[in-house]
């Protein structure tokens, strides 16, 4: 560890008032306190013609330190709208912005701990969020704003379902994701007895396909899932406990047998992939919001931006390159 000092202004004077007394390098190191060889450098670095002047020296170290610092990423305008616009026009988290400029090999890249401290330092807000005191700003862009859980000891009310196949014995296949094929479904709802989004995820490669449904009934989304996966990949449906899931039979006789397969009550991890598409979903259809007013053409533009988000999960490929098995250029 260093334990060098960079010479102070007033050192610097002292410097100045020696020199032009032609007192030697020696002498004036030994006046200030310092080794011979900083004077000599200081001399040599900052004296023009012969000439030393302490502000000048002063001045010259100031921009020397600058300019060895390296540059903070988000202040390059190409950079800064790049993250801008991934971040808040199209969700991307800051690993996934990194993440896929290394995998494309981009002009340039930032880390997404970078990303984070410009979130926090306020560089993506708003000139209006700035001024609010309540208004967290770009913060709340971010995955995990706090959603509220189930408490200990809570009870299920809603009515239960005959189920075909536990979990447990859903094929190896589904389990290792090794197949595209193997779906989760799920319901995301917007107001009360109003229409609501089914939604489907691939097991192995992330991607979705949703319509929306007129009511979260078991006809509504029975007709839903059929209209979804008809000509897909089909292995499974791994779907939650919901009543809306109800008419699961008529769906498996319609798509040729498909098997459904349902986890035990209250454990949501097991189709965890479904769950995470749709809070990913949710930052398009937040709760409460009345889905009728989208047109279709507009929610499908939301599952294909999605879609052709990079995933850490699969090494920053979209799921769309993977079900389709295609490259994009995103960057």
């Amino acid at each position: 560890m260093s334990h060098y000092k960079h010479l102070t202004p007033k050192e610097r004077e002292k410097i100045l008032l020696l020199y032009e007394k032609n007192c030697s390098i020696s002498y004036i190191a030994e006046a200030i306190g310092r080794n011979k060889s900083t004077v000599s450098r200081e001399l040599s670095r900052n004296c023009i013609n012969g000439i030393y002047s302490a502000v000048t020296a002063q001045n010259n170290y100031e921009k020397r330190r600058r300019k060895c610092r390296p540059e903070y990423k988000l202040k390059n305008p190409l950079i800064y709208a790049y993250v801008r616009d991934k971040f808040l026009e199209h969700q991307w988290s800051p690993e996934q912005i990194s993440e896929r400029l290394k995998l494309e090999k981009a002009a340039y890249s930032i880390s997404y701990s970078t990303i984070y401290r410009g979130i926090y330092a306020g560089m993506f807000d708003t000139a209006e969020q700035r001024k609010s005191q309540g208004n967290r700003g770009a913060i709340r862009k971010l995955r995990h704003r706090g959603k509220t859980r189930h408490t200990k000891g809570h009870v299920e009310t809603r009515g239960k379902i005959v189920i075909s196949n536990p979990i447990e014995v859903r094929p190896k296949e589904a389990e290792t994701r090794s197949r595209i094929g193997d779906w989760e479904g799920d319901t995301v709802v917007g107001t009360k007895n109003g229409p609501c989004l089914v939604t489907l995820t691939d097991r192995k490669s992330r991607f979705l396909i949703s319509q929306r449904a007129a009511k979260k009934n078991s006809v509504c989304v029975r007709d839903t899932i059929i209209r979804c996966l008809t000509g897909q990949p089909l292995h499974s449906i791994t779907p939650d406990r919901g009543k809306e899931f109800a008419h699961h039979c008529e769906i498996t006789e319609a798509l040729n047998g498909v098997d459904f397969y349902f986890p035990q009550p209250h454990q949501p991890w097991k189709r965890g992939t479904n769950e995470n598409t749709n809070g990913l979903l949710r930052e398009y259809f937040p709760k409460g919001d009345d889905l009728s007013r989208y047109s279709d053409e507009y929610i499908q533009s939301k599952v294909d931006e999605l879609n052709k988000r990079p995933r850490k999960c699969l090494n920053y490929l979209t799921p769309y390159e993977v079900y389709y098995s295609l490259s994009l250029h995103l960057t």
